[in-house]
């Protein structure tokens, strides 16, 4: 509203009761809100999902389609607005009938093939096609037919059916950018490096001109910025009515190839006249990795290289084909105290989004970077005004440091094209503490004025109290670490004694130590506790040390894995000697858990390190390298340019050696390259094979994290009784301190108080993925 504060709240209404609603998407004048909807069925299936769009003045829903048998294709792309009143929609083809049936007797043996001694090098991808039956059944179940509607119902196919995989219209609404993907197949790599054709159209669906039609990319290297051949990221330009811009290597998208340039961008209208050919815009030397548009005076490009981390950001004019252009930025990603924000862009006329170019009463302009501020005691998100000519910075608004952590959320003031007055700014923030969860603001120049628009409820008032410190130490080798330490409420170390403790975290590579001990997150941020929080055994009374920093340094050409269990066992002896130091955790009562890397990193440590824990608790994770012998994570080198490090690193080949109880869990259904669920599998009985305390736990139809409610509560209660048996009541203790029991918080009092209790025993669980995190808007 005009005063900065919210308007009337309009409930959607008129779709069935129990539909499940989808894919919620804005028209571009924002007066109709388009969504799918579905239902569960009587056999415990879904039905297909029905396109709807709602009356944003009045909340009034409907269905778009007249008839009911029009139903959206969402395996790729669903449904895009072209304009305030059209909609280009993928349907699933009304003649598409039955799906195909498999053969009962094999036409033949599967074979592959490499009689001409390609080198093909692969990640180990999952839930990839294995014969010509899957290949007939991704046809049918990918194929779409597009349909151009309009909102009073008009309806009409445009192109014939093929698996479309984005649509995306010009920002003047007059072409599409329509891309597909077709035959030859491959079973080696995801539907992604299938041949992909990418054409422009007309809105309505008329041919213009074909792009490119790129062929099967069977052959990418596995080294890090290493890019399919030919044209990619086609996109229009979003100060433009319909200029189209996109980046070809020169390296034939090999990393290790030394070439200068190694990008080119080139740019082009969308119907370019008899013999136009593109133009450059810019060539790079590093690898592309995006373009901020202006206009034709100004535009952002970014490149970087991840070997050397390096990134730099360049000033161009597009309109002098990329004459003239100069490094903004040049610095290193780890280098976040360095980092001088991103600009922020606001919303044209036509939806799109460029620069924000912020004018002052004398008629200078600048850019308007957002921060996050990060410093030796934690972030302090800003924003600057920066003069693009000069490179000088005016700091025009911080994030309070002592109690609250604030961080701007958008750009409120970009009703109109053009500069924005800095008299005329308006942004919208957030507000956030250790105990007082998000509240949304606006804050108005130039009198700086600021109006609180939400009021939303503490999630979790059981906890509101909770205790929170961002906590700095120092591994052996100097690396200064930082984690960050919950314990319960009403909680007092003198009184209450040392407490059970979960570690959870996440390895990260580094090429510096200096970067590798900067600080990243806020002392300040609420404490998010997702559905499988480590958090949530606060309540048990324990305290939680939560994104340990576990940094593995490979300085100058030294790889990190070649040190791996080195410094990933003196990270964790560093944190474990804090909080024992500290006196809140019984050094016999330490549990160790993680998802994915973290899983990886847990029977790493059991194995290594098994005089720092009681337990652990690992989800989703790879724990034999063999398995994975073309790279992982980010190790670049193959199993057999560096066999050592594969064996050293793969707690799979320790098996014998660990003793201590682990849990390991995973979806039966891990999609994720690299943690196969047969990883979890094949660990478990090496464990068991060597009478190791094991419990293997496979959720039905998870993947690599998980979803459904059965498999949370399940999880939580697994987590619950291995940490009450084997940490909480830790065979290897020979003390019982007042805090091992469960913690609830007295009526009206911060108190810590002991609580008996019980569990049973069911097959365990696993955990959460990236939502399990208590900090999601810090990098750990």
């Amino acid at each position: 509203m005009e005063d900065d504060t919210l308007g009337p709240e309009i409930e959607v209404f008129g779709f069935p009761d129990g539909a499940k609603i989808n894919f919620i998407s804005w028209s571009r004048d924002g007066r109709h809100l388009s969504f799918t909807i579905r239902f569960d069925l009587e056999d415990n299936t879904s039905s297909k999902l029905s396109l709807w769009v709602a009356d944003v003045e009045t909340g009034q829903a409907r269905p778009l389609f007249t008839t009911s048998e029009i139903y959206v294709n969402a395996i790729f792309d669903n449904f895009v607005w072209i304009d305030e009143s059209t909609l280009v929609v993928c349907t699933i083809p009304l003649s598409r009938g039955e799906p195909p049936k498999k053969p009962l007797i094999p036409s033949g043996p599967k074979i592959q093939s490499n009689e001409d001694k390609n080198v093909v090098q692969v990640r180990t991808y999952q839930d990839l096609l294995k014969d010509e039956y899957d290949a007939d059944l991704f046809d049918y179940y990918a194929t779409t037919q597009l349909l151009w509607v309009k909102l009073d119902g008009t309806t009409k196919a445009i192109g014939p059916p093929a698996i479309y995989t984005s649509i995306n219209p010009s920002p003047d609404n007059k072409y599409l950018i329509v891309t597909s993907i077709h035959r030859p197949y491959s079973f080696i790599v995801p539907c992604g490096r299938f041949p992909k054709k990418v054409e422009v159209w007309t809105s309505d669906g008329k041919f213009v001109r074909e792009i490119c039609d790129l062929p099967l990319a069977e052959n990418i290297p596995i080294a890090f910025n290493s890019v399919r051949k030919g044209m990619r990221s086609i996109n229009w330009r979003s100060d433009k009515p319909s200029s189209l811009y996109w980046a070809e290597t020169q390296d034939g998208g090999d990393a290790k190839v030394d070439v200068s340039p190694r990008d080119i961008i080139y740019t082009q209208s969308a119907e370019p006249k008899l013999g136009e050919e593109p133009e450059v815009l810019h060539k790079l030397d590093l690898r592309f990795g995006g373009i901020s548009w202006g206009d034709d005076s100004l535009a952002l490009v970014y490149e970087s290289w991840y070997k050397t981390r390096r990134t730099r950001t360049w000033v161009i004019s597009p309109a002098d084909r990329g004459e003239g252009a100069r490094i903004l930025f040049d610095r290193s990603s780890e280098d976040v105290y360095s980092d001088p924000g991103s600009p922020m862009l606001r919303r044209t006329l036509l939806g799109t989004y460029v620069l924000a170019n912020i004018k002052k009463q004398d008629g200078s302009t600048y850019l308007l970077l957002n921060g996050d501020g990060a410093t030796p005691e934690g972030n302090v998100p800003f924003l600057d005004l920066l003069n693009i000519n000069t490179s000088e910075k005016e700091r025009i608004w911080e994030s309070d440091k002592e109690k609250y952590y604030q961080s701007v959320s958008a750009l409120m003031s970009d009703q109109c094209d053009g500069d924005l007055e800095l008299n005329k700014l308006k942004i919208l923030f957030s507000k956030e503490s250790k105990t007082e969860n998000p509240q949304f603001f606006l804050q108005s120049w130039p009198d700086q004025r600021i109006t609180q628009i939400t009021n939303f409820p503490h999630p979790y008032p059981q906890l509101s109290n909770l205790q929170k410190e961002m906590i700095r130490y120092k591994r052996k080798d100097g690396v200064q670490l930082t984690a960050t330490l919950y314990l319960p409420p009403g909680y007092d170390a003198a009184k209450d004694g040392p407490l059970p403790t979960l570690v959870w975290s996440y390895p990260g590579e580094f090429k510096s130590k200096d970067a590798a001990s900067q600080v990243r997150g806020s002392p300040n941020e609420f404490a998010g506790i997702g559905p499988t929080s480590p958090l949530l055994w606060l309540v048990r009374g324990f305290a939680i040390l939560s994104g340990p920093t576990i940094p593995i340094i490979g300085e100058g050409d030294e790889e990190a894995n070649d040190r791996y269990v080195e410094q990933l066992v003196a990270s964790a002896e560093a944190a474990v000697d804090e909080v024992v130091r500290r006196g809140v955790t019984h050094p016999n009562k330490i549990a160790i858990g993680g998802h994915s890397y973290g899983a990886f990193m847990t029977a790493n440590l059991l194995a290594h390190a098994p005089h720092l824990f009681c337990c652990g608790i690992a989800r989703s994770g790879a724990y034999n390298r063999t398995l994975t012998p073309f790279g992982f994570q980010n190790e670049e080198r193959t199993l057999w340019e560096t066999t050592k490090t594969y064996i050293e690193m793969s707690p799979f080949m320790l098996a014998n050696k660990i003793k201590k109880p682990i849990l390991l869990v995973h979806g039966e259904e891990d999609n994720n390259s690299g943690t196969l669920t047969m990883q979890s599998e094949r660990f478990f009985n090496a464990l068991k094979g060597h009478g190791s305390l094991c419990r293997l736990v496979l959720l039905p139809y998870e993947s690599h994290g998980y979803n459904s409610r059965e498999s949370i509560m399940h999880l939580l209660f697994e987590t619950d009784r291995w940490l009450d048996k084997f940490c909480v009541n830790s065979p290897d203790s020979t003390t019982d301190p007042k805090s091992c029991g469960e913690m609830e918080k007295a009526a009206g009092e911060d108190k810590f108080v002991l609580v008996g209790k019980g569990g049973s025993s069911n097959p365990e669980e696993d955990s959460e993925h990236d939502s399990f995190y208590s900090m999601p808007r810090s990098s750990l």
